[in-house]
This record gives structure tokens, C-alpha cells and sequence, in this order.
């Protein structure tokens, strides 16, 4: 493996449990994983959201 390689999989592995740590610790909820999935369905279905389509999940 490169050093590139290596370096790309300590990070990973560093946002992995970054991700877990802030959960475990309220962080990161339910609620704002479902606000940041609608903001990305919206950035990325844009055309969507200009025909009035609604995106709001539940």
C-alpha cells in the first residue's frame, strides 16, 4: 500500500469513531440526521424543490 493509502485509511477510521464518540454523546441525533438528509435531498434534487415538490422527510 502507498503512504497515500495509509493515510486515507487512518482518517477514515479517525471520522469513523469521531462519528461513534459523537453519538454516544448526543452529538449527533436522529433528529438532525433526518434535517441533514433533507438539506442534502435538497441541494441535490433542486429541480425538485422549484416544481413545489415537497421534501421533507416524515
Amino acid at each position: 500500500m502507498t503512504r497515500w493509502r495509509w493515510r486515507a485509511l487512518i482518517l477514515l477510521v479517525y471520522v469513523i469513531i469521531g462519528i461513534y464518540v459523537a453519538w454516544v454523546y448526543d452529538y449527533i441525533t436522529a433528529g438532525l440526521l433526518r434535517e441533514l438528509a433533507e438539506a442534502l435531498l435538497a441541494v441535490f434534487l433542486w429541480f425538485l424543490v422549484l416544481l413545489g415538490i415537497d421534501l421533507n422527510i416524515g
